[in-house]
């Protein structure tokens, strides 16, 4: 015989452990004459008696002591093999890549990392900026972990589901509309600030202008929601934008929202996504649950 199987290798260790066949059968689950042939198989294997009986007693070979930390050595290696439930997010060392919206990396990813520097001070982190397109090709990118709004997956990627919101209408504190109806023809007389990066966060309001004959101006078109929210704090511009990023830039900037004047408004489902080539890391598991609880306490979202 030129090659052990993994069972007979757990069998070499506990008939060696107990020094008595029997009792090997006996933790093993096994018959009596079913360990005896395990034990023959190994004799043979290994070219040496292993276990020498002396009156009631069996004595280990040479041989045999030689063996048995050896194999339990193996053994041990190979049952952390499945060992994920110990991983130990202070011990942990590596970067992951996670892609979101600058709003998640500026507001949202402070209070992530400041989790990570006190529970994984070893983990980093490398943001990129969100594209969609990015989402059916996850397991062909370096990117670990994604914050985006679909509704619907890929084949092969996981997701945790964060919560859903919808659009709002943002403005100045002071802007004239606050103190007035909202209408989409009293929006209409103010441009716009619209977001080019990150995901379609208004495209359903140009189309629903285009069904009543109608249009708006934008006026800037910016990468960066800070940069947006600064715009809008200056002047009369209006935004079209998810509920929970209104909320937030109201705790910075001078600024107010109000709902938008449509019968039929669309709901962001926003999901927390990676491919299945890494759902079983515990590593990964760890980081996107812990990345998962601050995004639900902090995106204010309806679950």
């Amino acid at each position: 015989m030129n090659r052990l199987n993994l069972n007979l290798l757990r069998a070499l260790v506990v008939i060696l452990e107990e020094r008595n066949v029997t009792r090997a059968s006996t933790r093993l689950h096994l018959t009596q004459s079913a360990m005896s042939r395990q034990l023959s198989q190994l004799r043979d294997h290994f070219s040496d008696p292993l276990l020498i009986r002396e009156g009631n007693d069996y004595l280990l070979s040479a041989r045999a002591k030689q063996l048995l930390p050896k194999i339990q050595s193996i053994l041990a290696d190979i049952d952390t093999l499945n060992d994920g439930e110990r991983f130990n997010p202070a011990e942990c060392h590596r970067c992951f890549s996670f892609a979101c919206t600058d709003h998640v990396a500026q507001f949202i990813f402070p209070d992530i990392l400041a989790r990570l520097q006190k529970e994984a001070p070893g983990i980093d982190i490398r943001f990129e900026m969100w594209r969609p397109e990015w989402l059916p090709r996850l397991g062909h990118l370096p990117l670990d972990l994604a914050s985006t709004t679909t509704n619907s997956l890929p084949e092969n990627v996981h997701s945790i589901y964060i919560g859903h919101d919808s659009p709002v209408c943002l403005m100045a504190k002071d802007h004239p509309l606050v103190s007035t109806e909202i209408t989409l023809e009293r929006m209409l007389d103010y441009s716009f600030v619209r977001l080019n990066s990150g995901g379609d966060k208004d495209s359903f309001f140009d189309r629903a202008l285009e069904a009543k004959g109608l249009s708006r101006r934008v006026l800037f078109e910016v990468p960066f929601f800070s940069a947006a929210f600064q715009v809008l704090a200056s002047n009369q511009s209006l935004m079209v934008l998810p509920l929970h990023i209104a909320r937030n830039a109201l705790a910075h900037f001078p600024l107010a929202y109000l709902p938008l004047p449509l019968d039929q408004i669309p709901e962001n489902h926003y999901h927390l996504c990676w491919h299945a080539i890494h759902d079983q890391d515990p590593a990964h598991r760890w980081l996107r649950n812990a990345i998962t609880d601050l995004l639900k306490s902090q995106m204010d979202l309806v679950r």
